[in-house]
């Protein structure tokens, strides 16, 4: 079967037809499983994110092309959305130095970084910073609105990956973010 991946851009979106891999199925079940038990949304990150550290990919889940990444901005490559749009898992690529907006999220998320390292920084509703941390290969975390207002950036010296998933159909919304902030 031919699955359909939406590479989205802070710009927009490109797709590229590829062939599913198997290497996301133990995680997808494990998701599946977690997010079938509706425990709320603080809850169901946290099931998510120990799924996800049970079943953490590797770099390889991501074409050779797709870890490249691109010199413009991050890219974000849906690799899995549940047909039933409750979840979806993506891979974000970031370059050196590259950034997000301040923004805030549509749903749940758990993620891990599998390359590199990812700076975090939290901040308030009044965009005061509340404190900021280094994620680096096997670290895991999860949030869920309200209180998920952040800006993560590639702060090391190579290409950084993580992988995210959502509580919601990605390639359906378009973005994972609610609101940017200035």
């Amino acid at each position: 079967m031919d699955v359909w991946i939406v590479c989205l851009h802070p710009g927009g979106m490109t797709a590229t037809l590829i062939r599913p891999t198997d290497l996301l199925n133990p995680l997808v079940e494990g998701v599946r499983d977690a997010v079938a038990k509706s425990i709320g949304e603080a809850e169901t990150a946290r099931a998510v994110a120990e799924q996800l550290r049970q079943h953490l990919p590797t770099p390889d889940v991501l074409s050779a092309a797709q870890r490249l990444g691109s010199p413009d901005d991050y890219v974000s490559h849906a690799l899995y959305a549940e047909p039933d749009g409750s979840f979806s898992i993506v891979g974000l690529v970031w370059r050196p130095g590259q950034i997000t907006r301040i923004h805030d999220h549509v749903t749940w998320c758990a993620l891990a970084v599998i390359q590199g390292v990812e700076h975090e920084e939290l901040f308030d509703a009044d965009l005061r910073l509340l404190g900021h941390s280094e994620h680096h290969i096997g670290d895991v975390s999860s949030f869920a609105p309200p209180g998920d207002i952040h800006r993560v950036r590639n702060t090391g010296a190579s290409t950084a990956i993580s992988i995210h998933i959502y509580g919601t159909d990605i390639t359906r919304v378009g973005s994972s973010a609610r609101h940017y902030y200035n």
